[in-house]
């Protein structure tokens, strides 16, 4: 059997795609090894569409792990949500969904309005969710992903990553979320009366596919996410750039029926792929876009459960993964669409380039640094996000004992001297979740940037009466009345603060 590249896959069958040639990329991972078993531009610059979705779902399991939220946890609609364009399930403002439901909503129909709800209901906002997609990213190795909202529709910037860094997030969320991974090969669900079929024609069709996410948008073409599991064979594959649904799935079914046999049948070597890892191990990289010939291979055996195969208990270290190459975006270009289905367009606020920025020099010592990422104009806030502040929050805080560590994305961190008691902070509020009190930084500094453009955004965690709370806090004012200024200046549009010595 020759391996094919997906230009070979497409030259091979009928496409219905006519001229249409958005730019394509291809990777085929053995999840067992890490290996690359085939590859075409796989770090060159791609816009997700719809597979944007996945790490919006991998932020919503993070929930349900940790207890924020269960699966009949009702979540609330807002206008925003509603009026997104299709495709949509058609809530209306004021009503709410349950998790469960957004969670096969979103994997089945792609729906755009339940994405906005879920982000809207974990952050706050759509700006706050995209910028917690982008930090999950880095700290998944996905270093040329940048993420500016949560469900992939036409976004300047738009959504950016790789094929690569795609099958790294393919990779990660069965591998922390097994239980919840087989939501993805949910192929229909009924909500009310209503069917609601999903867009993934693999699912049954082709032997071991359990998922995961089907994406389009004009400038993205046709896109799949996929995961294959057999009773002893595991992979993870992606497709970016199809000329159209039936060709891009054809593609797809071609780099399964080619590099599946290739795929290691013993038991996995390769870690799982967890946060905060420079980079994912991924090993022996194609050596040319186009793979070499492989003897002809036996069927693939028999689909085994969806769930992942477990990692050994000692697993081999991998060799090094190749170098990556800087993000291009100038690679990218507009493409005309003649294909039908088109999503429509939304044009949400521009965002920023994504960065980290180094906190102040010294922090309390059970303090969290925080960096705050530079923040568009965002759409209505929502109320709800401001946590009750207990009275216990607004007694100056104590003087701290040891050094904090500040630490950047791309500097080790570095001992913070201990600080003078004489600084003032300011405090927005108080959360049970990190990530909804960085939220409110990162809400605060896109509304009021000029009042905060000195001040340092960071984190504390306490206890209180037996419950750990995260406090919202900026630092950085020198006298009372600075401090004082500021607070008035943000209840005056609605914002909880007070002020208090460091």
């Amino acid at each position: 059997m020759t391996a094919a590249s997906p230009a070979d896959a497409a030259r091979r069958k009928p496409s219905t795609g006519g001229g249409y040639s958005p730019p394509s990329a291809s990777i085929v991972v053995d999840a067992k090894t890490g290996k690359i078993l085939q590859g075409e531009n796989i770090d060159a610059p791609r816009i997700p569409a719809s597979i944007t979705k996945v790490m919006s779902l991998y932020l919503l399991f993070e929930q349900l792990e940790r207890g924020k939220m269960s699966l009949d946890t009702p979540l609330t609609v807002s206008a925003y949500a509603s009026s997104q364009p299709p495709t949509k399930l058609g809530l209306r403002p004021g009503s709410t969904i349950e998790v469960e439901d957004a969670i096969k909503a979103m994997i089945t129909l792609s729906a755009n309005d339940v994405s906005v709800v879920v982000a809207e209901n974990i952050a706050g906002s759509e700006d706050a969710f995209a910028r917690m997609m982008t930090r999950k990213a880095k700290e998944l190795g996905m270093n040329s992903t940048a993420f500016y909202n949560p469900h992939g529709l036409p976004h300047t910037p738009p959504n950016i990553t790789t094929a690569r860094d795609l099958s790294v997030l393919g990779r990660a969320i069965q591998d922390r979320f097994p239980k919840y991974f087989a939501y993805f090969k949910t192929s229909s669900f009924q909500y009310g009366s209503r069917t609601i079929r999903g867009h993934n024609r693999l699912l049954g069709k082709v032997e071991g596919v359990d998922g995961i996410k089907t994406g389009y948008t004009r400038l993205s073409g046709f896109n799949l996410l996929t995961s294959v599991n057999t009773d002893s064979r595991s992979i993870v594959a992606v497709v970016l750039g199809g000329r159209s649904g039936s060709s891009r799935d054809q593609t797809m079914a071609a780099l399964i029926d080619d590099h599946l046999p290739r795929a290691y049948a013993g038991a996995r070597i390769t870690p799982p792929v967890i946060e905060n890892a420079t980079q994912p191990a991924m090993v022996a990289e194609a050596p040319a876009p186009r793979p070499v010939e492989q003897a002809p291979a036996a069927a693939p055996v028999r689909v085994a459960s969806a769930t992942p195969q477990a990692p050994v208990a000692q697993a081999a270290t991998p060799p090094a993964a190749p170098e990556r190459k800087p993000l291009d975006l100038n690679a990218l270009r507009p493409v005309v669409a003649s294909a039908a289905g088109a999503s429509s367009t939304t044009t949400p606020s521009s965002t920023a380039s994504v960065r980290w920025q180094k906190g102040p020099e010294a922090l309390p010592a059970n303090a969290q640094a925080y960096a705050a990422l530079p923040a568009p104009i965002p759409p209505a806030q929502k109320a709800a996000l401001q946590a009750k502040i207990e009275e216990k929050d607004a007694a100056p805080a104590q003087a701290p004992t040891k050094t904090a560590a500040l630490k950047t994305d791309a500097d080790e961190p570095k001992e913070a001297k201990r600080p003078a008691v004489t600084g003032w902070i300011i405090q927005l509020g108080a959360t049970d979740d990190e990530e909804k009190a960085k939220a409110m930084l990162d809400s605060a500094r896109s509304r009021f940037g000029k009042l905060l453009a000195k001040a340092a955004p960071f984190t504390e965690k306490v206890t209180v009466d037996g419950s750990t709370l995260y406090r919202a806090r900026f630092s950085g004012f020198s006298e009372s009345n600075d401090a004082a200024n500021a607070c008035k200046q943000l209840k005056k549009s609605g914002v909880n603060c007070f002020a208090a010595r460091s």
